[in-house]
């Protein structure tokens, strides 16, 4: 087929609407297409540290939980094992966490933030909650209490 033949169909392409089918019908196709606008966003807020939601999430955890357990920051976060170790491996590599042998169980660890991290973690904590309202923004603060109540029935902590 000539240049010009695959221009004109690549032209008609991007003009024809996409047919989604089902899925802007389900919740999961909604969910996704917002996190990824919100991981987006997150990774603006907080140039480059280099640092994704949920492992600002886990930050935000051991900060308030000094000697946390993995068990527990799993548990609490709803983070499998593998994956959970896998982000405190990258969050220690990087300086921001430290694991100490738990006092009652030397099988775990306890969590701690590092220097570095306590500094990381209060230098970023006002650009994510500036990204979090941004992130709102078309949302009353009526609606995003119940934004956040409705995503909390959805994955069953109430």
């Amino acid at each position: 087929m000539p240049a010009k033949a695959l221009k004109q169909e690549d032209a008609e392409e991007t003009e024809r609407a996409i047919d989604l089918g089902l899925l802007p019908e389900l919740i999961g196709f909604h969910l996704r297409k917002a996190q990824m606008a919100v991981f987006q966003d997150f990774a603006r807020a907080v140039g480059g540290a280099d640092l994704t939601p949920g492992q600002f999430g886990v930050l935000v955890v051991i900060e308030r939980n000094p000697g946390l357990s993995q068990t527990r920051l799993g548990q609490t976060l709803g983070i499998d094992r593998s994956t959970l170790v896998a982000v405190i491996d990258r969050l220690e590599a990087n300086g921001l966490v430290q694991r100490a042998n738990a006092p009652r169980d030397r099988r775990s660890y306890a969590l701690f933030l590092s220097a570095r991290g306590k500094n990381l973690l209060k230098e970023l904590s006002e650009a994510v909650r500036v990204h979090d309202d941004r992130i709102a923004g078309n949302l009353s603060a009526a609606e995003k209490a119940q934004f956040i109540a409705l995503l909390r029935r959805v994955h069953k902590m109430d």
